[in-house]
């Protein structure tokens, strides 16, 4: 019997498209199972033409599923869908084509079929980024400088353009004109945040967004933990940059240990909520990261550990004032409160506030909403 081993690199013909779009998205089987039955007849065509009797023998159907698998009207929506992906100018990638990411290939549970708009490159090295959707201003700008510095190094930064870190990992990439993919929990011609939009259509432009569910399908908060899997399963590793205890963005992590993925953890203040899911991750094993070096080091990608104080800043920065350069340190690994500087910097805030005004109208900082102050990158 073919196995889907044998089938690998081998690009499926328009005709039979219908066939994987069925199975791939028969909701009365998990995607575990449709992978089983895959591997058992090797080709969707041949589970769209075993009798009942076939299906039952092979011990992966109940007998409502058999039921489903045989069902007409289930098959006939399958030729609706593939005008559908078709309308909304989509590729489908199945599991045996050779743009279908490799690594995923070997997960547990692998999608059947990929929807995708943009463009899937073979053998890049991606790298999951993921976190609260509620964020704080350290948890965004570590999502943005970790995915743009990494991006600088020709890591694809995938996630899953949620609110919050997701949407600033994407954004950070793109900002270093590096590559981006988007892992949806609906269909691909759907924006989801509706806000996101515009970021969804340079996603296309720079690298891809996927789904495993057909266009049309609305979101869901069941299928949010399923896309998580694909997020971690076809990156060598998952950043989570700032979570709460019940965040989803943990499951990302359980899902990444599971295929054997390495987890990174940004810590965050011990008094915050928004840090708890992390800092636990770490004191259960997760890698630490503390700059972009730390993810580049696993990944085995040179790179200059010297810390900068700006990019095309740092020479004038350098020319600065003993006070004025006291705030810039101060302020490089991220945004700090108005009364932090003060107190780390030993000066009083009114001091604090007029060179952080200085330094502002000099274009080296910007303010931030709540009187927090960042450097310029």
């Amino acid at each position: 019997m073919m196995t889907v081993g044998d089938m690998h690199g081998k690009d499926v013909m328009m005709s039979d498209l219908k066939y994987w779009i069925w199975l791939g998205s028969l909701v009365s089987a998990t995607p575990a199972k449709k992978y089983r039955l895959l591997q058992h007849f090797a080709d969707p065509a041949l589970v769209w033409e075993a009798s009942e009797a076939e299906l039952a023998a092979s011990g992966l159907c109940t007998k409502k599923l058999v039921l489903r698998l045989v069902d007409k009207a289930t098959r006939k929506e399958s030729e609706k869908a593939l005008e559908s992906v078709k309308k909304c100018d989509a590729d489908i990638i199945t599991i045996y084509d050779k743009a279908y990411p490799e690594l995923l290939r070997h997960i547990a549970d692998p999608p059947l079929v990929l929807y995708c708009r943009g463009r899937l490159e073979p053998d890049e090295m991606c790298m999951a980024v993921v976190g609260s959707r509620r964020a704080t201003f350290y948890g965004l700008d570590m999502a943005k400088r970790l995915s743009r510095e990494l991006a600088e190094h020709g890591v694809t930064i995938v996630s899953g353009m949620a609110r919050g870190i997701d949407s600033r990992a994407h954004r950070g990439a793109l900002e270093a004109g590096g590559r981006t993919i988007a892992v949806l929990g609906c269909g691909i011609d759907m924006a989801y945040p509706p806000e996101n939009r515009g970021l969804m259509e340079e996603i296309i432009r720079h690298g891809a967004v996927i789904s495993e569910y057909l266009p049309g399908t609305e979101p869901s908060r069941y299928n949010f933990p399923a896309r998580n899997r694909i997020i971690s399963g076809m990156s060598h590793g998952v950043t989570i940059v700032e979570a709460g205890e019940k965040s989803g963005s943990l499951i990302t992590a359980d899902y990444a240990l599971e295929q054997g993925r390495d987890v990174f953890a940004v810590p965050g203040n011990i008094n915050s909520c928004s840090s708890r899911g992390t800092n636990r991750l770490i004191r259960d094993g997760a890698k630490i990261v503390t700059c972009v070096g730390d993810i580049l080091d696993e990944l085995n990608i040179s790179h200059d550990t010297k810390n900068t104080y700006g990019g095309a800043n740092r020479a004038a920065l350098m020319k600065l004032g003993r006070e004025e350069k006291t705030i810039a340190q101060r302020l490089l690994n991220g945004p700090v409160h108005l009364d932090v500087i003060s107190r780390d910097c030993g000066i009083s805030v009114q001091m604090a506030s007029s060179i952080l005004l200085m330094l502002e109208l000099s274009g080296f900082v910007e303010q931030l909403p709540g009187k927090y102050y960042r450097l310029v990158e």
